[in-house]
């Protein structure tokens, strides 16, 4: 294994050394995460129908019709035991004891230089395509993302690229996931550099690109140039239909609300269950069997019913409480713990909102109405829009199911109503909501970004003004009077933080000599002054500035011990973050 790694390390110089164009260079390393994983697309997939087949014995994407079929204690049984299995594997082999998915893969891309770690990610992998191989009503996509981003961010790290290159291998990753998955390089493409990679740059775009093209290119020798739906072709009854779809965006994005607030939920309601974590799981399986005996429908990925919905083969009635029962069904296996996405959840969703609003236009106008199977296309779109945050890749992935560019149309229309709905009243997507849940607010823009990838160790300096607590008064003052800062930071013998000093604590003592030999350091420091440990970053350092009103703040080891390392000034923050600034946008721009 050390053999391995470091000839892994030593590939990337000889490369530079033969090849002599870094995008060359990266263009070939895209090339090979795009066949890895168009390659490792294939076998989650294989491993979800074989688990499907263990327990419902059906491969098939149409579970549902097949599960009609099997005996009540079966149907109940599978994503209890199901959900047992995934209960302990989460506890005893993911990090922080939770499944994974796309909301890591841009904190990896945010925060982590795209860095990931493989191990993590193929049992991540496993245990997600174990979730919906049992029947959890969660997407297969998130975690083929996540596994395809693993594959390109565990390559960086080997080779020790720079954080702007293993950004940009993490995007590949995710686009030949997405690409593989819905037969759309385009989509594949442009979802990496809109929700991951944060840019359009050629330096990062071009070898995205490639690897967007190569996983699909994988994917079709294996499973055959399909496009993931069946899908009818459609055209636009009346230009008069549009507001029409704007409606359906106003309601997709209030129904998507609805969808990640029910998560919330259920994951709160999950942690206050009086059960072990590792248990969590199977009662959520057992409550999904449960609605999976009245609505069989959302049992799995979903692909099934919503080609049904596709093909108007769902009454009215059938189509909202097939839609209900996946809200439900979705929230509760993503909130008590099942590994797996949102992205086929929302088309499902979608689809059922769709094509029930399109069954209620089509009987109020039907010689203005395209019938019910374009807006279920058009509810696909929205919903899923609305929920990822990806309204540009999520329009693409319609246009490459349809190639009807009249359809797309509406779903631009539709797609921006739904993604304006939950940007204002929701604060942003699902994966922006897995991450304040975990305390990292990404949505401060791009500035915060940077600044949360910047340590506060590199940037603190080793020379600081100490004193010890038994320092006279006299030697203080002095002391002050040199001083750059106009600050002493005051220390224990064993190199704990005591406190600060500055002229304005020695108050009216300060020019009184006669009390010299009866005060001492300790006697006049502040104690417990703000500090920052080692660990915090930039943002971290900023906001106690900001909030103290001071700018030269002492650092520590961390905030047990208070062991002093050094000092922090903010003309240092603000020069480190502008040197990072320029570094970023030279990158951006392939400089």
């Amino acid at each position: 294994m050390t053999r391995s790694r470091n000839i892994l390390s030593r590939l990337m110089p000889r490369l530079r050394k033969i090849v002599g164009n870094e995008q060359l260079i990266l263009s070939i390393l895209a090339l090979t995460v795009g066949a890895a994983g168009g390659g490792a697309v294939i076998l989650f997939r294989q491993g979800i129908a074989q688990v499907q087949n263990l327990f419902y014995g059906s491969t098939g994407e149409g579970l549902f019709v097949h599960a009609q079929t099997l005996p009540w204690w079966r149907i109940l049984l599978a994503p209890t035991l199901g959900g047992l299995l995934i209960g302990l594997l989460v506890y005893y082999f993911l990090p922080d004891r939770r499944p994974q998915g796309v909301a890591d893969v841009i904190e990896a891309g945010a925060l982590r230089g795209g860095r990931m770690s493989v191990t993590t990610g193929l049992k991540a992998a496993v245990i997600s395509a174990v979730s919906i191989g049992v029947g959890a009503s969660v997407g297969r996509e998130g975690p083929a993302v996540h596994l395809g981003a693993t594959l390109g961010g565990w390559l960086a790290k080997k080779l020790r690229l720079r954080r702007t290159h293993s950004r940009t291998l993490l995007g590949c990753g995710v686009a030949c996931a997405v690409a593989a998955s819905f037969n759309a390089p385009i989509a594949g493409a442009l979802f990496a550099s809109e929700v991951v990679v944060g840019h359009y740059a050629l330096s990062a775009f071009a070898p995205i690109v490639i690897a967007s093209v190569t996983g699909t290119a994988i994917s079709n020798v294996y499973f055959g140039d399909f496009p993931a739906f069946t899908v009818a072709e459609h055209s636009i009854a009346s230009f008069w239909e549009f507001p029409a779809f704007a409606g359906l965006g106003l309601l997709a994005g209030l129904l998507a609300m609805a969808f990640m607030r029910g998560t919330v939920l259920a994951e709160n309601v999950a942690g206050k269950i009086p059960l072990p974590p590792w248990i969590r799981p199977a009662a959520g399986g057992a409550m999904v069997g449960i609605l999976a005996l009245m609505v069989p429908q959302v049992l799995g990925v979903g692909y099934g019913t919503t080609d049904a919905a596709l093909q108007v083969s769902f009454s009215l009635a059938l189509l909202i409480a097939v839609g209900v029962a996946k809200i439900v069904a979705t929230a509760i296996s993503l909130g008590f713990g099942f590994g797996g996405g949102v992205f086929s959840p929302s088309l499902v969703i979608g689809a059922m909102l769709g094509g029930a609003y399109g069954i209620v236009v089509a009987g109020l106008s039907p010689e203005l109405s395209s019938g019910p199977g374009a807006y279920t296309i058009v509810g696909m779109g929205a919903m899923a829009a609305a929920v990822l945050g990806a309204p540009i890749s999520t329009t693409l992935i319609v246009f490459e199911m349809t190639g009807d560019y009249a359809i797309t149309m509406a779903v631009m229309v539709a797609v921006v109503f739904a993604s304006l709905v939950t940007r204002d009243f929701h604060g942003g997507s699902f994966f922006a909501w897995q991450l304040e849940r975990r305390g990292l607010d990404l949505k401060g823009g791009f500035e915060s970004t940077l600044l949360r990838t910047l340590g506060v160790r590199p940037v603190m300096s080793l020379v600081s003004e100490l004193v010890t607590r038994d320092v006279g008064l006299g030697d203080l003052r002095e002391m002050l009077q040199k001083s750059e800062r106009g600050e002493l930071f005051v220390v224990r013998d064993n190199g704990e933080l005591f406190g600060t000093i500055t002229l304005a604590d020695l108050s009216e003592v300060a020019f009184d000599p006669t009390v010299d030999d009866l005060i001492k350091a300790g006697d006049v420091a502040r104690p417990r002054p703000p500090v920052l440990s080692a660990a915090d970053d930039l943002e971290a350092a900023l906001k106690l500035m900001r909030d103290t009103g001071e700018s030269y703040i002492a650092v520590v080891e961390d905030k047990e011990s208070m062991l002093f390392l050094g000092s922090i000034d903010e003309r240092d923050v603000m020069s480190a973050y502008n040197r990072a600034l320029l570094e970023r946008r030279r990158e951006e721009l392939g400089g």
